[in-house]
């Protein structure tokens, strides 16, 4: 096979994976291709629990084209027997020839024995590929990788800032800093993410729904979890989050008063009178949360990086001056005293997003 054909049919499978994306937890996103005498016979993508795997949805569209088929996979294909039969032999028994697949399965009971059972059956396994597909099919499951041996989602950071570092005016005024393009992006950001977090001083201050949306307005049905911490039971029953359909978990540090109807109450507490951030760091990993998206003021997001819990970073930077001293950073305390021991971030890139810029990174662990 050519190298334009691989780099054709995996980025259609990484296309699908993405469309997987968010909704398939704690399954990881996969797409897959099948394609014979140059000509794609079968698709598929994950499907959530107990439906299939991407493997086995596009050997089902390719029916009897599958045989001596290739297959595009983004993940490898698992060889033991889970919630799902192993997809190893659903593609032995298919009769497919060549498997296209960049790169390994992070969970300890895959890691290579897919692709060591395929060969072992004769099918023809080719991980070398395009570097920069690799990179796109790491990232499409580092989610999964997190929760896999960490038994945490993995959290990114999402913030508004204009260009000279302020999320707010020194009133606390900040819809909008970014335009109507950056805000879609961040609606498919929440539309990809398993779980979005915030804390209650932002449900106070913009009383925002926390659903992705379409261009319409209208709900994906995605986040499935949305997250509200809130240390000193501050939230309302009239918040706005509560009247949008979706799972809603109060994370609160004391037993609240009064219950909300529409959402479910869990007491965390840290010890020292707030929301024990690890602890639910590990809570959400148990209810498997790939993905989560940190969406707060400085004051949470400052605990999240305390707490070593920042794995990325997305900062849309608008293109606006704001100024004072009292305008707050999307980061609060406690910071860093010393540059040393300040966050790095890897793997940085930027593109344009309407009149703003969006940047994202990947939090350093050296």
């Amino acid at each position: 096979m050519s190298n334009h054909e691989t780099e054709q049919y995996l980025t259609r499978a990484l296309d699908l994976a993405a469309e997987a994306a968010g909704g398939v937890s704690p399954r990881p996103p996969v797409g897959a291709v099948i394609v014979k005498d140059g000509q794609v016979v079968g698709e598929g993508k994950t499907e959530p629990r107990p439906g299939v795997h991407a493997e086995v949805a596009a050997i089902r569209g390719a029916g009897e084209h599958a045989s001596g088929a290739t297959m595009y996979c983004t993940l490898e294909p698992h060889a033991h027997q889970g919630v799902a039969a192993p997809c190893t032999e659903e593609i032995i028994a298919a009769g497919i020839s060549t498997l296209v697949c960049p790169i390994e399965d992070p969970n300890p009971k895959v890691n290579g024995n897919g692709f060591r059972r395929l060969r072992s059956a004769g099918v023809d396994v080719i991980t070398d590929v395009p570097e920069r597909l690799r990179q796109q099919a790491e990232e499409m499951v580092s989610g999964f990788k997190m929760l896999t041996l960490q038994g945490r989602p993995q959290f990114t950071l999402k913030y508004a800032m204009s260009i000279d570092g302020r999320i707010a005016t020194s009133t606390g005024e900040s819809q909008w800093i970014t335009g109507e393009e950056a805000r879609a992006e961040a609606h498919r950001l929440r539309h990809i993410s398993d779980a979005v977090l915030t804390g209650s001083g932002t449900v106070l201050a913009d009383n925002p729904r926390m659903t992705a949306r379409n261009a319409n307005g209208s709900p994906t049905g995605r986040p499935r979890l949305r997250v509200v911490l809130d240390s000193h039971t501050r939230m309302s029953s009239d918040a706005a989050l509560l009247d949008e359909p979706g799972d809603v978990l109060w994370v609160v540090a004391q037993e609240p008063a009064t219950m909300h109807d529409n959402a479910e109450t869990l007491v965390l507490p840290n010890g020292d009178g707030r929301v024990d951030i690890p602890a639910l760091a590990k809570l959400l990993g148990d209810r498997g949360c790939c993905d989560a998206l940190v969406e707060a003021g400085g004051k949470l997001a400052g605990a999240f990086v305390a707490a070593g819990l920042v794995d990325r970073v997305a900062a849309f930077v608008g293109p606006v001056l704001i100024g004072g001293d009292g305008a707050p950073g999307p980061v609060g305390d406690p910071g860093f005293e010393q540059l040393i021991d300040a966050l790095r971030l890897d793997d940085l890139w930027s593109k344009p997003v309407g009149d703003s810029v969006l940047i994202t990174g990947r939090v350093s662990r050296d």
